[in-house]
């Protein structure tokens, strides 16, 4: 990454209110959704166009939002994730190893991507109150989806590098340059009053794919509850929070559309299955396509890029059965049709299979899978730990939430009479097992303060730590272009 291109994004900062966000050549040309002010925003019209650029602004390649490797290689420090121990893969490697510079480049689309998305979500929510005529439920519901959009957005960052900035209005103020960070309680409050405002409007059913519905929120807001129980807040109350959210989505599963998918455990990947609670779909075109699926995780053995692939422990220890077959791939086809094992590859290790099954080729980057940010694995269980957690025995709903998740997986149920500590445990390693890859491990590990047991003890085949693991590398650096322009960064 250039100094041209840090100081284009450090200039956007200045004059648009993102904090680095607008260098690439798609929002430049064509800026849709971030107008800033009122006046754009007078029509119902308006607002969505507004809308559709906050949306936008999480699905450009490379540059911002979720469909570059960028959420994958920034939660290397668990224990599911690792990456190549030599090629081009520094950046990869620095996370994995806890010495993450603030010059890596791999931070930059989602801390881009969300401060454009959150610019773009403020002028709706700021401002939603000039439009002139429209349908009152149809912009309520704008404003209810461009809520959540912004919770979720807050929600990474501040999980991502704890004390960050809050973006206090869509229009520019040269006080913005000197703008503090916020402490996470600070930022969490403003999560859950953005959440709970598109609680109340978003309505039950989408208003087309890829957008939240109720169901969604209420699931977005039992794992911030979650998370906000673990470190670093440590409010404990929040498992109760937890549970209860996470028992309205169940108990309402119909109603939002909800439900696991019990079909090809594969087919969960490609997305539009029941399964869903909230994915970001893309086109497989240069405007918006996924580009962690196919050549980023395959092995360079098969002309892949070996980006990021699961552990070896992680992968010795997941349990045996369908799931574990559906979720890796441990034997390889070279060039010259001859088939070799995973302990054969240059990398000596499995891959993920659960990030290559797009139609068409395999080895493209260019991919249409959707991003699959939330699904309803997630809230059963976000309820059965929360549940435990929260009175210190699981009741019987908590373990028919997690046995649903076991049972498709092949696996037998968890024995009655466990402790709650015991069985929030088991269901923390059933987070592991069935959101493997997807980026979650990390998050469970910190909120847990498990990041240095996790990494303690890895086989000798994978990267290790570069030095003692202390909870200031539980959070990242803020981009040093950003921090060099605003020394309160």
């Amino acid at each position: 990454m250039n100094k041209r291109y840090h100081m284009k994004h450090t200039i956007y900062l200045a004059l648009c209110l993102v904090l680095a966000a607008g260098c690439s050549k798609e929002l430049t040309e064509e800026p849709r959704g971030l107008v800033a002010g009122k006046d754009a925003l007078s029509s119902q019209a308006g607002l969505e166009t507004a809308l559709t650029g906050a949306y936008g602004s999480l699905l450009v390649p490379w540059s911002s939002g979720f469909t570059s490797v960028a959420q994958i290689a920034m939660t290397m420090g668990g224990d599911d994730l690792t990456t190549h121990p030599g090629s081009n893969k520094e950046e990869f490697r620095e996370f994995d190893r806890f010495n993450v510079s603030s010059l890596n480049s791999r931070m930059n689309p989602i801390w881009l991507g969300c401060y454009k998305t959150i610019q773009s979500t403020t002028n709706i929510i700021n401002n939603y109150t000039s439009v002139q005529g429209g349908n009152q439920d149809s912009v309520r519901a704008i404003v209810g989806e461009a809520s959540f959009l912004r919770g979720l957005c807050y929600y990474w960052l501040t999980r991502l590098w704890g004390e960050v900035p809050v973006i206090p209005s869509e229009k520019y103020s040269t006080a913005f340059l000197s703008l503090k960070k916020s402490k996470p309680a600070d930022v969490y409050a403003l999560i859950e009053a953005d959440l709970a405002r598109a609680e109340e409007w978003v309505p039950n059913v989408r208003r087309s794919s890829g957008r939240p519905n109720k169901g969604s929120v209420k699931a977005l807001l039992a794992d911030v509850y979650l998370t906000e129980a673990g470190w670093p807040l440590k409010n404990q109350a929040k498992y109760a929070q937890a549970a209860a959210k996470a028992k309205e989505v169940i108990d309402n599963r119909a109603a939002y559309g909800f439900d696991l998918y019990r079909d090809n455990y594969l087919k969960i990947f490609a997305g539009g299955t029941v399964e869903d609670v909230f994915t970001l779909f893309t086109r497989g075109q240069w405007i918006t396509y996924n580009s962690f699926y196919g050549l980023s995780t395959m092995p360079e053995d098969e002309g892949g890029w070996s980006d990021f692939f699961p552990e070896l422990k992680f992968f010795n220890n997941f349990p045996a059965g369908p799931r574990k077959d559906a979720t890796f791939s441990t034997q390889f086809t070279l060039s010259n049709g001859t088939t070799i094992s995973w302990q054969q590859t240059t990398t000596k290790h499995p891959y993920y299979k659960k990030f290559t099954i797009q139609s068409g080729a395999r080895n493209v980057y260019m991919s249409a899978n959707p991003v699959i940010m939330m699904r309803y694995a997630h809230v059963l269980l976000i309820y059965a730990e929360a549940q435990a957690r929260s009175t210190g025995t699981p009741n019987s709903d908590a373990y028919t939430a997690v046995n649903a998740v076991r049972q498709r997986a092949g696996l037998t149920g968890l024995p009655d009479g466990m402790s709650g500590a015991d069985f929030a445990a088991a269901v923390v390693s059933e987070r592991a097992w069935e959101f493997a890859g997807e980026w979650s491990r990390w998050f469970d590990l910190v909120r847990l303060e498990q990041v240095e047991a996790a990494n303690a003890g890895k086989d000798p085949g994978d990267l290790q730590p570069a030095g003692a693991i202390t909870k200031a590398s539980y959070w990242m650096p803020i981009p040093g272009a950003d921090a060099l322009i605003n020394p309160n960064l």
